[in-house]
């Protein structure tokens, strides 16, 4: 039998080589938003390692949207050239370079997570005061940010559409929108965080609005022939959050409004929820999202071996698994994953002689 991990998935105008992804993955290494060699060896080593799909880490399209002063951005021209360097690269050997397009909500200014991840006060160096649909706190720690009116909504859609433009100048061919962990796309879907009485709140389809609409301007500006990936929390953990059956409630109108694939992650939203984690968590919430939205979706948390990935895909779970982890402790995953499941691939040439 052969291994469906490594049989190529089409989307729109492009095939993936595989179906195995690198999850975005947040680096905090990035000066004013420029990436650099960090990015370029970090990410190029992962599709010399064999990934079909290696989607950049999040990146901020505002500067007010990154989550630490050291995130990658895509929202000024000058962030083009670097991360054009990367793409070519990654299209040299073998991989579609994608991009996560985000903005961190509430959620922004704080520390680098190895020097403690603590909020940054909008008066102390290097700090500045977050945007989000409500007035609310991530924490007590945290600091209360500014309520988006309409002009400010309308002025993140257009940062997206933007930062979209500059994507394809890069060379980018596919864009995932960040609507997932806790996040200011999320923030709005989320009735936790979410507690606005305009069209932005309130009622499910007012709460999704904001999501749907960044969705389409996104669309609007990526070129027909390329795939556009939206990331949910598909549940917040918690009771009175963001459910599953809200995930593909939304899924099936992103459908609509352009999107390709939904990439199935969780959490977030809050502090403190106890979460089921273990290999393959995750992996539930993709196959309802699939099945029931009737949309192509990507699996991702604590997927480990060759075996269950192939198995996922196999046991129509999803079209796609993304791995973080896995591929931080070993860049060459797919090449051993292959090995593993008798699948023919191609190595680096100038790896050929290790195969043995």
């Amino acid at each position: 039998m052969s291994s469906l991990l490594f049989s190529p998935l089409t989307l729109r105008g492009i095939t993936l080589k595989n179906r195995i992804a690198v999850s975005p993955m947040c680096q905090y290494s990035s000066e004013d938003g420029f990436a650099n060699d960090w990015h370029f060896v970090h990410l190029g080593s992962r599709a010399v390692g064999g990934a079909g799909l290696i989607i950049f880490e999040a990146s901020a399209v505002e500067a007010i949207g990154r989550i630490t002063a050291q995130d990658l951005g895509i929202y000024k021209d000058e962030h083009v050239a670097p991360l054009a360097r990367i793409v070519k690269f990654l299209h040299e050997h073998g991989s579609v370079a994608g991009i996560q397009l985000a903005h961190a909500g509430r959620k922004a200014s704080t520390s680098p997570p190895w020097t403690g991840g603590a909020p940054i006060a909008p008066n102390a160096e290097g700090g500045w005061l977050p945007v989000a649909p409500s007035p609310l706190a991530f924490d007590e720690k945290s600091t209360v940010p500014t309520e988006l009116d309409e002009a400010g909504i309308q002025r993140v859609i257009r940062s997206f559409a933007e930062a979209t433009d500059r994507a394809r100048t890069a060379g980018f061919r596919l864009v995932e929108i960040h609507g997932a962990h806790g996040y200011l796309l999320h923030e709005f879907l989320s009735p936790l965080s979410n507690k606005r009485t305009d069209r932005y709140g309130g009622s499910f389809e007012n709460r999704v609005r904001f999501t749907r609409e960044v969705t389409r301007a996104v669309r609007q500006r990526w070129p027909e022939e390329l795939p556009l990936f939206v990331r949910l929390s598909a549940t917040d953990w918690v009771e009175g959050g963001w459910t599953v059956e809200d995930s593909v409630a939304l899924a099936k109108l992103l459908k609509e409004d352009g999107a390709d694939l939904i990439d199935c992650s969780s959490g977030a939203i809050v502090p403190g929820v106890k979460i089921p984690a273990g290999p393959g968590y995750q992996v539930p919430l993709s196959e309802r999202v699939r099945r029931e939205a009737g949309i192509a979706t990507g699996a991702v948390g604590f997927i480990q071996s060759a075996f269950q990935a192939d198995s996922i895909l196999r046991t129509g779970q999803a079209d796609l698994v993304l791995l973080a982890r896995e591929l931080l402790r070993d860049p060459y995953w797919p090449l051993h994953a292959a090995k593993e499941l008798h699948a023919k691939v191609e190595w680096p040439k100038q790896y050929e002689r290790a195969q043995n």
